[in-house]
């Protein structure tokens, strides 16, 4: 069966067909790119322009003189040291404990069948419907003094990583890929003799390495991203994440130094995903099923 397109095979064989198709979809594509890439080029600019240029009408695409300045003032005089890596810890520690109960969670609820786990799935997934704002304040009574503990997780990386470890979206994301693991696979891993742990750590997880990264990048991203609840949990200005930081820190500092230090804030999340679609990409072959 043949697929129609806007262009026909015909008009593409002839060189003024290839030549009109190519400009139009080069044009598309830069169109796209400057969209997308000229913010960036901006915010990094802006940080190298005197504190007058950059708030001049018209702006100026260059800067008259470039000033490397305000990146080093906004590492010094803004501690991004300490905010960076207060936010690594955070966004590391969510991640990591997100992976593990929820991918144990969605496993159970996918592979092990247990008594009432429609009902508890339905559950789970009922939370989606709850808006986020209102569970706000009974989050935070819940973290100010743990139940039967009596203790307060509050300036505490605990009060960051348990709430987001109950997160309903990104298990219902494992449950659903594990749903589609061929039977075949797992059944030969029982002949073999391995039991369901040994299944789920030597079979399932090598082969859910795609789901995982993004997983992956759903868990940093909300933690690196999110301000309301880190800035009701820290109170402690030592202990803020770099996105309540740059808030409560900007009262007194120049407009460039801000910019340079949004700048230097979105550095590791640009890594980050770099790093994370190399490793989607390779899984999706390692986690192919060979008939």
């Amino acid at each position: 069966m043949s697929t129609r397109t806007l262009v026909s095979p015909l008009a593409l064989a002839r060189p003024r067909g290839r030549a009109i198709y190519w400009t139009v979809f080069g044009g598309v594509v830069l169109l796209f790119a400057l969209a997308f890439l000229f913010p960036v080029y901006w915010m990094v600019t802006g940080a190298m322009k005197s504190p007058d240029e950059v708030t001049r009408t018209p702006p100026t695409l260059l800067p008259e003189h470039w000033h490397l300045g305000g990146y080093t003032d906004a590492w010094d005089l803004m501690d991004l040291p300490t905010h960076l890596w207060n936010t690594v810890v955070q966004a590391t520690g969510a991640w990591v404990l997100q992976l593990v109960f929820c991918t144990a969670a969605a496993y159970a609820l996918s592979r092990l069948k247990p008594a009432f786990g429609k009902v508890i799935l339905g559950g789970i997934l009922a939370t989606l419907m709850v808006p986020v704002q209102a569970l706000v304040v009974p989050k935070y009574l819940t973290v100010a003094d743990l139940p039967v503990l009596h203790t307060s997780l509050l300036n505490s990386p605990l009060g960051i990583w348990l709430p987001a470890v109950a997160n309903a979206f990104n298990l219902y994301l494992l449950k659903r890929f594990f749903d589609q693991i061929p039977r075949d696979v797992l059944e030969a891993a029982e002949i073999d003799g391995a039991g369901k742990l040994r299944t789920l750590w030597s079979i399932v997880l090598p082969m859910s390495r795609p789901v995982l990264g993004v997983v992956s990048i759903f868990a940093l991203v909300a933690v690196w991203q999110d301000f309301l609840w880190p800035l009701m949990v820290f109170s402690d200005t030592d202990k803020q994440p770099i996105s309540v930081a740059l808030v409560q820190l900007s009262q007194n500092i120049q407009l460039t130094v801000l910019i340079a230090a949004m700048v230097i804030a979105s550095i590791p999340m640009v890594v980050m995903f770099l790093v994370f679609q190399r490793h989607i990409i390779a899984g999706i072959s390692a986690g192919s099923t060979k008939g």
